[in-house]
Order: C-alpha cells, then structure tokens, then sequence
C-alpha cells in the first residue's frame, strides 16, 4: 500500500437500465439488463441495476431507483441518505469504468472515475440487490483535495486489458481460496515484517488512487516504489501499517478473478525509525495518528495475485465501521 498520503430478478425487472429509455452514462460497457430464470438476479441482472445507478447518480435524480426502504449508503463510511453527498456534486462519470459481479451474493461492483466540477476522483462502489431492490450501496470517492498526494492521469484508469477480461476455467480460483489470499494480503501488510502470508505473480501491479505504486522508478513517493509487490513486503517497508481491520469481501467474481475487499487502514505514528530487511535505516512517513477507508480490487490469476486497485480515502483515526462484519 502507498502509505504517503500524510494522502449491487426479481422476474420482470421493468426498471433495468435498458427499459428506462435513455442512453447509458458516458463509459459504460453494452450489457442488457436480464433476469436469471432462478429467483436469483444473474450478472446481466446485476448490471442491469448498476447501470440503473449510474444513471440516476448523473442525473443526480434517485426517485426511480428501485430502493429497498432499509436501504444503506455510505460515502467514505459515512451513513448518507440517498441522494446526499456525491450525487450533489457529480458533473460527469469518466470514459472508462470496470464492472464485475457476484451472482452467489448478489452484489455487484464498479471502479472508475467521478467528475465533481472541476476535479476528477478514482470512484470504488458496490450494490447489494436482494429481492428486485437495491439493499446497499458502499462508495468511497478519493478526491484530490483530501489528499496529499499528485493529480493522477485518470485518462486510461482501470481502462486495463488484464482487469476486464473472463479467466480460462484452468485460471481460475475456488472463492474461498481467492478470499484467502486477499485476506493474507491484509495480513501481510500490517507491521509489515518481511513475511508473506500470500502469493503473488511475478508480474504484479498495484495502482493506488490510480497511482502506480510498484515496479515504478519515476515515482518518488516512498523508496520502495521501484519493486514489485512481493519485493516491496520482502523488505518490510510498511511496518507503519497498524492495522488492517474490519476486512470485508462482498464481491467475488470467480469468472474474472476478481475480488473487491473493504477495511480500514491504521497508523498509530508510534513508529519512529525503523530498519529494513535489506539493511536500510528509515523513517517512518507516518508520524500521526490516522486511517485510511479503502475498498480494493484484487484480480487473481491462476491463485496468485496479479493486479491491485485501491481507492482510499482519509478519515478521522480509528473510525468505527458503518458495515457489520461479515
């Protein structure tokens, strides 16, 4: 993780996206919204009442959305009525965004961009639908002006061969063992020690807040951005990780390899000086107290980890979670 950031069938679903009778927001991929001939919403489905979504949040209308009338929503872990935050501000939603389902949970989950005036924000978002309804909705929106870090390029985010496309049957993983390894991701991560409880593919990737943040060398954010991600967690440079707590995986999606986790990131800035496996003296970059809400999405290849996007957002320090665990 870069740490320098001081930085989803109800039979006849009359309301799909497609029945709604407009085009599909900008960077939307074709997917017709159908109805699994079990009680159970299947991925066209489930696309269907994200696009349903994404329409109504440009259009900052919510009035249509087939809401369930306990509906949840969070904007970076803050309960909001729908309608609140985000969908205030939204200009636009960027050309290119990911989307990827879960027909055993019936949540479905989306990564791209949000156009708020003049800015532009990486946007994670998942939906339960239970019933013909949306249940819960969970986003977190990591707007440059909470953040220390650089404008990205958002241009080409998640606009990636590697993320989109369906895995051979010989490439995939059991959803257990895909939950395992993002969870022994977390566990490597905090007070990062030079162990890992994990497998990675040689050619792993990870973008944070649509930042490249492994196999790197022009960027200078924190001096381990050269290597990949196994070697980076080799040498221990993230020892200031705390916590990686109240983890969640709501959306797996076995076809593609993808899985999109939830948690909280702590820093309790009780680490000062600190040395690295590799011999290196450091300095700790995070010297208060602080969290980081972050949803992020894993694609697993052939059981190792291949590519990571996080979207993580600043919250107040040791923030309770709005969602109950899982």
């Amino acid at each position: 993780m870069m740490k320098m950031r001081p930085f989803i069938l109800a039979a006849g679903l009359s309301l799909a996206f497609a029945a709604a009778g407009n085009a599909r927001p900008a960077g939307l991929p074709e997917a017709a919204p159908g109805v699994a001939a079990s009680s159970q919403c299947d991925r066209a489905c489930l696309y269907g009442f994200l696009h349903q979504y994404l329409k109504a949040l440009v259009a900052k209308d919510p009035s249509k959305l087939p809401l369930s009338p306990a509906v949840m929503f969070t904007e970076n872990d803050v309960p909001l009525k729908v309608g609140d935050g985000l969908w205030n501000t939204i200009s636009a939603l960027g050309p290119h965004g990911l989307e990827f389902a879960d027909t055993t949970s019936g949540e479905v989950g989306y990564l791209g961009v949000v156009e708020e005036t003049h800015t532009k924000s990486p946007y994670a978002m998942r939906i339960q639908v239970r019933g013909g309804k949306i249940t819960q909705i969970e986003t977190v929106v990591a707007r440059p002006a909470a953040s220390a870090t650089p404008q990205p390029n958002l241009d080409h985010y998640v606009d990636k061969a590697v993320l989109k496309k369906d895995l051979p049957l010989n490439e995939r993983s059991p959803r257990a063992k895909m939950i395992a390894l993002v969870d022994g991701y977390f566990d490597t991560l905090q007070r990062n020690d030079g162990t890992l409880h994990t497998d990675f593919d040689k050619d792993c990737n990870r973008e944070e807040n649509a930042m490249q943040s492994t196999n790197n060398p022009s960027n200078k954010i924190f001096p381990v951005t050269n290597l990949g991600c196994a070697d980076q967690f080799r040498v221990g440079y993230f020892r200031y990780d705390d916590r990686a707590r109240d983890r969640r995986f709501p959306v797996v999606d076995v076809r593609r390899g993808l899985v999109l986790a939830a948690m909280f990131l702590d820093h309790s800035g009780r680490l000062g000086e600190y040395k690295l496996t590799d011999g290196r003296t450091l300095e700790s970059p995070m010297r208060t107290p602080s969290t980081l809400c972050i949803l992020e999405l894993f694609k697993i290849r052939s059981g190792k980890i291949l590519q990571i996007e996080a979207v993580m957002a600043s919250v107040p320090y040791n923030m309770r979670p709005a969602w109950p665990a899982r």
